[in-house]
């Protein structure tokens, strides 16, 4: 875990989350799914003049009218409460009213506008003899609003298919303006600048949009009776302008890194001028290299303080400007120089980088195994052990700065490949092994499919050990986040570096699978034939590189007897 002392930002409370609900209610129409909106009022507290989907607040009388509804043999008691509020929500708001008379029969129109949107819910619809259709409410997400948001909601997306015979009719205090609209013209129409919708409601309809009918979106809802996804988003800075993303967002882990209680101040828009701060004790240079194996360019490291001198990490290809910045960004002190691997894109920079510093650091890494590529070649002034420890201290009146690297050897994707590990503050430094974006590739026979996935589980095991939650990459963001998505103990967790270690894993295994079944199917085929099926996703101007690690799969499946060429 990071320490609070190395964080940028003071720690701030964000605003405590009140329980709520709404629901997505939706009809099938020729052109496709279409969902229930309505305009907020432009005195509303919370996103006013925005569409969105009706709902509100959670009563404690929504709890207490279980036995008033229908309910599912899955659905738990939370969500019955919330499919319940939404109900209520619905009829109070737009005269929606999800409930059904003893012949199974909804009310119409005429007939909801004969009760009254502000009595006591539960008890007009017994009096009514209606009964509540919580049965036929599902949760499609769960969405925490935003840690730097004044007012935060822990809020169930539910869906519903729309009862025939009733029709909107907004109340004219809090919504306005209902209207059905397909989610691919809502998102049209927001990016036009003439429908506004918050964050939460664009990501929702976004997915909503992949459905061909409305039973398709239930039948999906019904498959474990819980939410497709749970969100609890982070903003930051692109260009100056605020920038929201999800957990499975390539910036979100950078975000929860640098800063953890919410506060927008972290610029995301990459740049090769100056350094990136990501804690006190590190930061972040990217060198001008941008490409396609390279995505921005390749990120420079700097770890230690003032006070201890630095430690740098990848100091990339030998771009003299990018190595007098990097130089610069650490006061000209530092203490080592470390390579994580060979490639040109990470250790040729390291020369003239010594060459800066007063006190010539000295050049660590791994030495080339022979299968290196000529243009991979490397030898460090001392080759580095698996398990070593590298260590920056200083003091300074009576503080004390520590910081501890560990040495991981990880081959894969290069033979000489190491990662490190910051102990006191739990964060990894991946080199090329974990990347954000992308999977590296595995090129033999200095790649080896094998090890890179041994390595993977090494990896694992200590991240396990020192509670890392951040992957700093080679290139790209910080991968991970805190875990936890809200102020609630019991809401689901997310992330972590263990959780993208896992789904890395995950992702490479399904590949290999898709390799084995190429192979199958064309037994005499070639790797030109092969790429074709396993790769069938990526694009055909990719297929060159994936031929790459292509090769790295059908030598691991011959290595466990699966196939022989």
């Amino acid at each position: 875990m990071v320490r609070s002392s190395q964080l940028l930002h003071p720690a701030r409370t964000p605003a405590a989350v009140r329980p709520a609900a709404t629901v997505l209610l939706l009809r099938d129409s020729p052109q496709g799914i279409e969902v229930l909106m309505t305009r907020r009022s432009m005195t509303a507290s919370f996103a006013p003049g925005a569409y969105v989907f009706p709902g509100g607040g959670i009563d404690a009388a929504d709890a207490q009218s279980h036995g008033q509804s229908t309910r599912r043999a899955t659905q738990s008691d939370l969500h019955l409460t919330q499919a319940i509020a939404a109900i209520r929500e619905s009829f109070e708001e737009l005269g929606i009213l999800l409930a059904r008379r003893a012949d199974g029969s909804h009310l119409g129109t005429g007939e909801i506008a004969t009760l009254d949107r502000k009595a006591p819910f539960a008890e007009q619809c017994a009096t009514q003899g209606l009964t509540l259709s919580g049965a036929d409410v599902f949760v499609l997400a769960h969405w925490i609003t935003d840690r730097d948001l004044p007012r935060r909601f822990d809020v169930p997306f539910l869906v519903a298919r729309m009862p025939e015979g009733q029709e909107p009719v907004a109340d004219e205090s809090e919504q306005f303006e209902p209207v059905w609209v397909r989610p691919a013209d809502a998102l049209a129409r927001h990016a036009a600048g003439g429908f506004f919708i918050i964050f939460p409601t664009v990501r929702t309809l976004e997915r909503l949009q992949a459905y061909p009918s409305v039973q398709a979106v239930l039948n999906a809802c019904a498959v474990n009776d819980e939410p497709l996804f749970t969100s609890c988003p982070r903003a930051g800075l692109m260009n100056g302008h605020e920038s929201r993303h999800m957990e499975h967002e390539p910036p979100f882990g950078e975000l929860a890194l640098v800063c953890p209680h919410g506060q927008i101040v972290h610029e995301l828009a990459w740049q090769t001028e100056r350094p990136v701060p990501l804690l006190k004790n590190v930061q972040r240079l990217t060198a001008p290299n941008p490409g396609f194996m390279t995505g921005p360019g390749t990120n420079s490291y700097l770890v230690g303080d003032p006070v201890s001198g630095h430690i740098a990490i990848d100091p990339g290809p030998d771009i003299p400007e990018h190595i007098e910045r990097l130089w610069r960004a650490a006061g000209g002190d530092i203490r080592a120089i470390v390579c994580t691997h060979s490639h040109p894109d990470h250790s040729p920079g390291a020369a003239r980088l010594q060459a800066l510093c007063a006190e010539s650091p000295p050049i660590l890494g791994l030495p080339s195994a022979s299968t290196a590529r000529e243009n991979s070649r490397f030898t460090p002034e001392r080759a580095l052990s698996d398990g070593e420890r590298l260590v920056l201290m200083g003091s300074a009146g009576d503080a004390i700065s520590s910081h501890t690297l560990q040495v991981v050897h990880t081959p894969g994707h290069a033979a000489n490949h190491l990662c490190l590990l910051l102990e006191e503050d739990g964060l990894l430094f991946s080199g090329d092994h974990i990347l954000n974006g992308s999977t590296t590739v595995i090129d033999p026979p200095d790649g080896n499919m094998g090890a890179y996935l041994d390595s993977l589980d090494k990896l694992d095991r200590l991240c396990e050990a020192h509670g890392v939650d951040f992957i700093l990459p080679a290139h790209g963001y910080v991968l991970g986040d805190l875990k936890q998505t809200s102020d609630n103990p019991s809401a689901p967790e997310h992330g972590g570096a263990r959780a993208a270690i896992a789904h890395l894993k995950a992702h490479r295994l399904a590949r290999e699978a898709k390799v084995g079944r190429a192979m199958q199917a064309q037994p005499e085929g070639t790797m030109d034939d092969w790429v074709k099926l396993a790769y069938d996703d990526v694009p055909e101007r990719l297929w060159p590189v994936a031929k790459r690690s292509l090769l790295a799969h059908v030598e691991r499946l011959q290595s466990l007897g699966g196939f022989n060429l």
